[in-house]
């Protein structure tokens, strides 16, 4: 994969982007002193080599009734691309978990963020879904006592 050249105007117009998707192009052309032709060009370039992505709204889990916010390191029984692929496919269908990473440098395989109300939303996530999906053999839980930052976006 090339890395694709950006140069500071490109830099700002995505800190621009990442910390209010909803600027319009006269917007963000005032703050990087382009007209809007050349935004709406970069825009769509940036769109085009896959740094823009997508856009999002961001939501906050406490006030949406998630007050509790957990990381699950799952250890597989098997290392195989197929039992991957199923866990891979089974946590998708959890609304809880907000994201999966495959990890190395521990003893686990994943390591979750999970969302839910309270404990007992934990109980029942961990219990009826979680550990029941097929070839996960060891669950290790710890509690996010408070979020330092979040970036989001690069």
């Amino acid at each position: 994969m090339t890395i694709p050249s950006l140069d500071f105007i490109d830099h700002k117009i995505l800190k621009l982007l990442t910390q209010n998707a909803r600027l319009t192009v006269a917007d963000i052309s005032e703050q990087v002193n382009l007209s809007a032709t050349p935004v709406i060009r970069r825009i769509k370039r940036l769109e085009e080599l896959g740094v823009i992505t997508g856009y999002h709204a961001s939501t906050d889990a406490h006030v949406l009734g998630y007050s509790l916010s957990v990381f699950v390191a799952v250890s597989m029984d098997r290392h195989t691309c197929e039992c991957f692929d199923e866990f891979e496919r089974a946590i998708c269908a959890f609304d809880e978990v907000v994201s999966c990473s495959l990890i190395t440098g521990r003893s686990e395989d994943y390591l979750l963020k999970v969302v839910v109300r309270d404990m007992a939303h934990y109980e029942k996530f961990l219990l009826n879904g979680l550990s029941k999906i097929n070839g996960v053999s060891q669950l290790h839980t710890s509690f996010e006592l408070r979020e330092v930052f979040n970036r989001g976006a690069i």
